[in-house]
């Protein structure tokens, strides 16, 4: 019975799929309210403390593709955000290259890593692949500190914003605001798309029961490995973003806690939802953002609250909700 379910899964459409890009009723409704949030956002709060938090919900959604709908569980997606926002301020910065093209490059260059390091690491399962993508993400660690067009300890700086298209002049913080809330809601639809598409639904087929599938004739490796180059891709893009909002791309970016705090992200919001990292990283960033005069604190903070999401919200916070109001959001 659960092997037939599965393969219904994988060889039928998904009954929530309808309407405009797969949403349904409550997806749309939520989407809207998405929307509305980021459009009325910047004239409340402060618009870098607002494209913080949209740059790490694109990372967390990216990150979630892979965990949520296929089961991988990636210690090392700090490579292809960080790579995304070194390439995306260098060439920027000494090639003078206009902010979507800077941006795309880095999107590219993290989907390019994710090829060979994803093919490497999809090879094994559970705490072996976490532990390849680690290794291999700490070496793109050490070659960012070593590497001359890094800067090494100083980082990339005084990375320029740039011109929108040649026409948008994006020195002002509203201005880079709108191109950020594009990309995130872009990046977004895409990730809504692929997970409720024939291809998505072979991805939760293999996280759900991989033999199955296999038996099934589908080529896990090859669904696993292509979920692997977007998710990468996709953090490349949220990375590109990001270094163009701060003007700097550091070796923080790079750095092993930084996957740790995009797992938690995800985590916190709700694994295997698409709106739920969304919600994860405007948590944990507004927790960094106003906890900050707690200093060393604001970490154990967040570890009290990822013990507590474990413990009583296994889900997450909008699983929980989505759980009890017995919708998929």
């Amino acid at each position: 019975m659960a092997g037939e379910t599965i393969a219904s899964a994988a060889i039928r459409p998904d009954t929530d799929i309808q309407g405009f890009f797969g949403f349904s009723r409550p997806q749309a409704i939520a989407f809207l309210v998405l929307v509305a949030v980021v459009a009325v956002s910047p004239f409340l709060l402060y618009p870098v403390f607002l494209m913080k938090i949209l740059c790490f919900a694109l990372f967390a959604c990216a990150f979630n593709l892979l965990i949520g709908y296929v089961g991988l569980l990636s210690f090392g997606h700090a490579a292809y955000f960080g790579m995304g926002a070194y390439i995306a301020g260098y060439t920027a910065k000494a090639w003078g290259f206009p902010p979507e093209v800077s941006i795309l490059l880095g999107g590219a260059v993290g989907a390019a890593l994710g090829l060979p390091f994803g093919w490497l690491a999809i090879r094994r399962a559970g705490i072996y692949f976490a532990m390849i993508t680690l290794a291999l993400a700490q070496m793109v660690y050490f070659f960012c500190l070593q590497a001359p067009f890094t800067g090494g300890e100083d980082g990339i700086q005084a990375i320029p914003r740039g011109t929108l298209l040649g026409i948008f002049d994006l020195s002002s913080d509203m201005a880079m605001y709108w191109l950020t809330a594009f990309v995130f809601l872009a990046g977004f639809l895409l990730i809504h798309r692929i997970v409720h598409s024939p291809f998505g639904q072979v991805l939760k087929a293999i996280r759900d029961n991989e033999p199955r599938a296999i038996s099934l004739g589908y080529r896990v490796e090859n669904y696993k490995l292509v979920a692997f180059v977007l998710s990468a891709g996709l953090a490349g893009i949220a990375g590109g973003t990001k270094a163009l909002v701060f003007n700097i791309a550091t070796l923080t970016d790079v750095h092993w806690s930084m996957s740790g705090e995009v797992v938690l992200m995800s985590l916190v919001g709700g694994l295997g939802t698409v709106f739920g990292p969304v919600v994860g990283a405007a948590v944990i960033i507004t927790m960094q953002n106003y906890l900050a005069e707690f200093g060393a604190w604001v970490l154990v903070i967040q570890g009290a609250i990822f013990i507590a999401c474990v413990l009583a919200f296994r889900r997450g916070v909008l699983g929980e909700i989505a759980h009890a109001l017995k919708v998929k959001l």
